[in-house]
């Protein structure tokens, strides 16, 4: 984009192009936008903080749960331990590779309920729905991961950004070297053109990162590691 940027501003310079063009074109065609996608990203991200602290909170408390049943064989609480951490693992495996499906990861969740079926006469009525109902809660943050994580800023709107952000500088060149005028010093415009090409395209940049908060590629991304069951 720089590149761009330099080269269209020596074209006008070249072919003496220039015209006035109001600049709160800038703020509607491209800043409100990417202010706005950002703002989306950012709270995406903010929400699957929490959802994750809600998944990890379930995952902890059933597994207190099961533990500190007497009935159970540590071979039975080993085995729930290790389904637990399954979840877990697979859970963030899940999020940073961006798959688009939850079937092997549904179908380690659903050991859960296999366990406690296989342990019923182990497992009391009372403990049983208290393991359900984190499991609820397990599965509607799970869920809400997985949703985040797959339906992101709507692409029509990320491309409007991408084609105006292009095109800025033949509008945006033309318009600088008409205020600042043929009698300055050339470098002036292309500082101008240069650092607003700059700032335009790293906003961008920082919206994209934000896309994807799970792939560990980015100064913001999350930690997946301190939510896991075994951090």
């Amino acid at each position: 984009m720089l590149t761009i940027s330099i080269i269209t501003t020596f074209v006008c310079r070249y072919f003496n192009i220039l015209f006035h063009v109001d600049l709160t074109f800038l703020s509607i065609a491209i800043v409100f936008p990417l202010v706005f996608t950002i703002r989306g990203s950012f709270r995406r991200r903010e929400k699957a903080l929490e959802h994750l602290s809600k998944f990890r909170s379930a995952l902890k408390t059933v597994h207190y749960f099961i533990n500190s049943n007497n009935d159970l064989s540590e071979e039975s609480k080993k085995e729930i331990s290790d389904i637990l951490v399954d979840i877990s693992e697979n859970t963030m495996d899940h999020l940073q590779t961006n798959n688009d499906s939850t079937q092997e990861l549904d179908v380690i969740i659903n050991q859960v309920h296999t366990f406690i079926q296989d342990n019923d006469a182990n497992v009391s009525r009372r403990l049983r729905d208290r393991i359900f109902r984190f499991m609820k809660d397990l599965h509607e943050s799970l869920e809400n991961l997985h949703a985040i994580n797959t339906h992101r800023t709507p692409l029509s709107l990320k491309a409007y950004c991408k084609v105006f952000i292009y095109i800025f500088p033949l509008i945006y060149a033309p318009t600088i070297m008409y205020d600042v005028g043929s009698e300055h010093n050339p470098l002036i415009t292309y500082f101008v053109v240069l650092l607003t090409e700059f700032i335009l395209i790293s906003l961008y940049n920082i919206q994209d990162q934000l896309e994807y908060p799970f792939d560990d590629d980015g100064l913001d991304d999350i930690k997946l590691d301190a939510f896991k069951l075994d951090r």
